[in-house]
């Protein structure tokens, strides 16, 4: 793999493009909805594998985390989640339930066909006999699903971080970034994704002046550029277009520096850039 092109205290988080490629190449697999769940919601890894089926309600839709699976000394265990803000309630999107239903649906196929062989694990997210999906080998598989569909390498575990960065896109509130992550403090979120903020609302200045078109003259020189005419305007948006064909599909930057909040979790000043490739065994784990 080619290094990154950034300090080393970085890694990467897929880009929206990045992240929508990955689910159209594994949308036929059997754990579609796993990825889904973590893409789009933010579950841990761990939390995702320890979903039982009474944690999904349709109707109310929600799901509910108040289990993980973890990895310990080669031992699959269930324990709580990773604090008590862990332990919480998140609300499913029209499509998330759409897909809940479709696994429901090919589980019940795959418990009928396989019969006594059928392993009762208790876990919503299953293997294709069953089993429960054991978090090392999830990512494993994930590594060789992202290698299979050409993209850029990332971890299973920066799916979760994107799914916030591509919240707070969407203008999502910031305490409903933190329930959803199931982060202990609003803080913490704040801090770990500070650097987005203020990206998000420049692009957002730049929006609301693009709407208001003005006369080229030299009174308005020096305006925005968003505001100086509308001819101005369609070369600003050609500017920008050029720019997304050009970076469409490659990763963010990620900055890691500490946040001071949880001993294991670490900020993220979040940089809005593409990156060349980086390898993910040299990056650092954040929460």
């Amino acid at each position: 793999m080619r290094g990154l092109d950034a300090p080393a205290d970085c890694f990467v988080a897929p880009a929206p493009e990045q992240t929508g490629a990955f689910l159209d190449f594994i949308a036929d697999d059997e754990l579609y909805g796993l990825f889904h769940l973590i893409a789009f919601r933010g579950l841990r890894r761990g939390e995702a594998c320890g979903l039982r089926p009474e944690d999904l309600d349709l109707k109310g839709k929600t799901l509910t985390v108040a289990t993980q699976l973890v990895d310990i000394n080669g031992e699959i265990e269930e324990n709580a989640p990773k604090s008590d803000a862990g332990n919480r309630i998140v609300a499913l999107d029209a499509d998330s339930l759409k897909v809940a239903r479709r696994h429901l649906k090919r589980q019940r196929k795959a418990r009928e066909e396989a019969g006594g062989a059928w392993v009762e694990s208790g876990r919503l997210l299953t293997r294709p006999n069953g089993a429960w999906v054991e978090p090392t080998w999830l990512s494993d598989y994930f590594d060789r699903l992202v290698r299979k569909a050409g993209l850029p390498p990332i971890r299973l575990h920066d799916l979760r971080h994107g799914a916030a960065t591509i919240a707070l896109a969407a203008d999502t509130e910031m305490k409903v970034v933190q329930d959803m992550l199931g982060y202990s403090s609003i803080s913490l979120t704040s801090d770990t994704y500070t650097s987005v903020l203020p990206e998000l609302a420049r692009e957002a200045a730049e929006a609301v002046a693009r709407l208001v078109p003005r006369q080229r003259s030299k009174r308005t020189a020096g305006l925005t550029s968003g505001s100086r005419g509308a001819e101005s305007s369609k070369d600003d948006a050609k500017k920008d277009r050029k720019k997304s064909k050009r970076t469409a599909g490659q990763p963010w930057c990620v900055r890691v520096r500490p946040a001071g909040f949880e001993p294991a979790a670490l900020g993220l000043e979040v940089v809005f850039a593409s990156c060349s490739l980086v390898s993910p065994a040299s990056l650092r784990d954040v929460s």
